[in-house]
């Protein structure tokens, strides 16, 4: 399977050009509300028309604005499960499943394959939200789609709700094998759940990589900060190794190699520094968390560090990334 999404689409003032490829793997699409993420999701599915861009699924192009290609929802194979589930409310479990199931699908079998076996003639409101998620996800997946659209489906849940039902939609999503994009603003989601990873950030699609990439080794501001880094600012190149940081008034080397778009750098982890250390500096402590487990320290530019300790301390050259904004 495979899925190919280049598009754009402006709404008022905000624009939407997202640029991105699968080939069978579980893609998020992470950015922070408002990025476009469930826009994406709804082009894609066809309930939203993209301005222009084409959309292909498995060689089978479902938009495509110069050829003036656009199937309907319904000739599209993608199954999308909305935040809500979007059962029907005035049906029972089993009537919610027959809805656009191929003629002869055993229903019964269906109720027991989805752990919903005694729940059919119940309606939505009588099922807790575990069950309506299996019952609008066995919905879909009855429909036989090729690729399966995830539109945050934890984020009205509580922590401890949600982690179960995320343990219960993994062993659930074990079983196919389409393309999936799952759409979340939580990190935690996203290691736990997928493969890869494609950060938008106010519309724009500016970073692909590995799920594990993105929280080692982001290329991105945008990224940087949804991987959970506290400690980036703006950055002037200085040669290959060096970049100055005028928030921070410091120059640091980096280990890795400064790119000629650089425009930022983040520091993985700040320790105390020791003798005989690179990039040192004394930042003065504004302030600590409750139990001093991070202190705010402001920096010699007047910036702000977070870090693990106080008095001088240690940007180590090896935990310095550089950062660009490039876009895809």
């Amino acid at each position: 399977m495979s899925l190919s999404v280049h598009i754009e689409k402006k709404l008022g003032n905000f624009s939407l050009k997202v640029d991105f490829e699968t080939q069978g793997e579980r893609l998020a699409l992470l950015g922070l509300s408002g990025s476009g993420k469930s826009m994406t999701l709804k082009c894609i599915a066809g309930i939203e028309t993209p301005d222009a861009g084409r959309i292909v699924l498995d060689g089978r192009v479902l938009f495509d604005s110069e050829k003036r290609i656009n199937l309907p929802p319904q000739k599209r194979k993608v199954g999308y499960l909305f935040q809500n589930y979007a059962l029907f409310p005035h049906m029972t479990v089993l009537q919610n499943l027959r809805v656009g199931a191929p003629k002869g699908t055993d229903l019964q079998a269906a109720l027991v394959r989805f752990h919903l076996e005694g729940l059919g003639h119940l309606h939505p409101a009588q099922l807790s939200g575990g069950q309506q998620q299996r019952a609008a996800l066995a919905r879909i997946l009855l429909n036989q789609p090729q690729c399966l659209l995830l539109d945050e489906p934890f984020s009205a849940l509580d922590s401890h709700l949600a982690l179960q039902m995320e343990l219960e939609l993994a062993r659930m999503l074990e079983e196919f094998n389409g393309d999936i994009l799952y759409v979340s603003h939580n990190s935690g989601e996203v290691r736990r759940l997928c493969d890869e990873v494609c950060v938008l950030f106010e519309g724009k699609s500016v970073e692909r990589t590995t799920v594990s990439t993105l929280f080692s080794a982001p290329t991105t501001v945008a990224g940087a900060r949804l991987a959970g880094f506290h400690n980036i600012t703006e950055a002037e190149r200085v040669d290959e190794h060096h970049v100055f940081c005028p928030q921070w008034g410091v120059t640091l080397r980096s280990a890795a190699e400064i790119p000629e778009n650089c425009t930022a750098v983040a520091v993985k982890q700040l320790r105390p520094a020791v003798s005989g250390d690179e990039n040192t500096a004394v930042g003065t402590c504004l302030g600590s968390t409750r139990d001093g487990s991070l202190f705010v320290l402001q920096s010699p530019g007047g910036g702000l560090w977070y870090a693990q300790t106080q008095g001088e301390i240690c940007l180590p050259p090896d935990e310095i990334l550089p950062l660009c904004e490039r876009h895809l």
